[in-house]
């Protein structure tokens, strides 16, 4: 199961400068505190909890708020799963605040309003000194209660460690409600913008889906095949699919050098084979390996997510492919050594009859 909602941010972007995120946060109790999934694909909807509705309130609320700060932004589209949230927000100019600062002050104002619900203090101002007195509180506890004794000690000043051992010792009713951090995709153009938004209004059906075909919407993050582990998505039974065969590709011609889909060759595999998009339509069983790796966090775009609700897809995804051989002295972690590396990991696939090894599962 995953532990935290981080992902690595994307390197070298500018999260103070104009642009669109998709935004995933995860209830830190991990439990159905936002609403109540229904099971009605065709009329998919999630039923908000009070606390649900003062999240997308407090969503919702982010422009007129940031606007009073200087920053002016937009929200999308969200909406708040049973124990986790998806919103997409656009930055339409640049700000003195980054995004990250504006993910807090919203997650500071969801944590507030749930600690309302339940008739507790705000945590985000609340003096560590009401508990640092107990026959269980640490001697760090104690030396920053003295320390700050004057002003109070602000939560949010400890260490993420020292915030979870004090969470342990209040039995968790001062946590926030999110996990500490969040994921952020960034937009890359109108089309992936559409695609933001559209995956975040079909979210409910999406879990609607994996949750009445298990098999078939399976996220594993280790699936030994042989001697190789994989993170996969799909149906896993494809494996034991009696007479698999290769549709290898080829960049360039391994004979004449010249462009693959030039040549006589690849003009008469395309007869022999549609191409993967075809197959998805016509509901053919593929088994698609891809060089991007599927952790906790990944999930397929909706073509290939319904052909894994209609059972006739598994996607793969090696772990450790840049510690695969070079290829023609191209060094492994180069495009062209990761396709030809893919070629044979798909030829070894098809000879694989055996029971694959299921190491680690996850599901969000």
């Amino acid at each position: 199961m995953i532990t935290t909602s981080y992902r690595p941010r994307n390197p070298g972007h500018n999260y103070y400068g104009a642009g669109t995120y998709l935004i995933t946060l995860v209830v830190s109790h991990r439990s159905p505190l936002l609403g109540r999934l229904g099971n009605d694909v065709k009329h998919p909807e999630v039923a908000l909890s009070p606390l649900g509705k003062a999240v997308k309130e407090a969503w919702d609320s982010i422009p007129e708020k940031q606007k009073a700060h200087g920053n002016r932004v937009a929200v999308l589209a969200c909406v708040c799963m049973p124990d986790h949230f998806h919103g997409v927000i656009e930055v339409l100019e640049p700000m003195q605040w980054s995004l990250g600062d504006i993910m807090q002050a919203f997650k500071a104002a969801c944590t507030s309003c749930w600690q309302q619900q339940m008739g507790l203090g705000n945590s985000c101002n609340r003096p560590i000194s009401a508990d640092c007195y107990g026959p269980q509180a640490p001697e760090w506890l104690r030396e920053k209660a003295a320390r700050h004794a004057s002003e109070g000690s602000l939560i949010r000043a400890m260490s993420k460690r020292q915030r979870q051992e004090y969470y342990t010792l209040v039995h968790k009713k001062q946590q926030p409600l999110f996990d500490d951090n969040y994921d952020d995709t960034v937009c890359i153009d109108q089309r992936h913008r559409e695609a933001m938004i559209a995956y975040v209004h079909d979210n409910p059906r999406r879990a609607i889906l994996r949750r009445l075909l298990p098999q078939m919407m399976q996220r594993s993050l280790h699936v030994q095949i042989g001697e190789r582990d994989y993170g996969t998505f799909g149906n896993l039974f494809l494996l034991r699919w009696a007479r698999k065969v290769q549709v290898q590709c080829h960049r360039l011609h391994p004979v004449s050098g010249a462009a693959y889909e030039s040549t006589d060759d690849f003009a008469r595999q395309r007869q022999q084979w549609v191409e993967k998009n075809e197959c998805l339509k016509n509901g053919y069983p593929l088994i698609h390996i891809q060089k991007e790796p599927i952790n906790g966090y990944w999930k397929p775009e909706r073509m290939r997510f319904e052909a894994c609700a209609n059972g006739c897809l598994l996607i793969l995804a090696p772990w450790g492919l840049e510690s695969m051989p070079s290829v023609n002295g191209v060094p492994a972690d180069t495009d062209y050594s990761r396709f030809h590396n893919l070629n044979n990991l798909a030829a070894e696939i098809c000879d694989f009859n055996g029971n694959s090894k299921i190491l680690n599962t996850c599901e969000l």
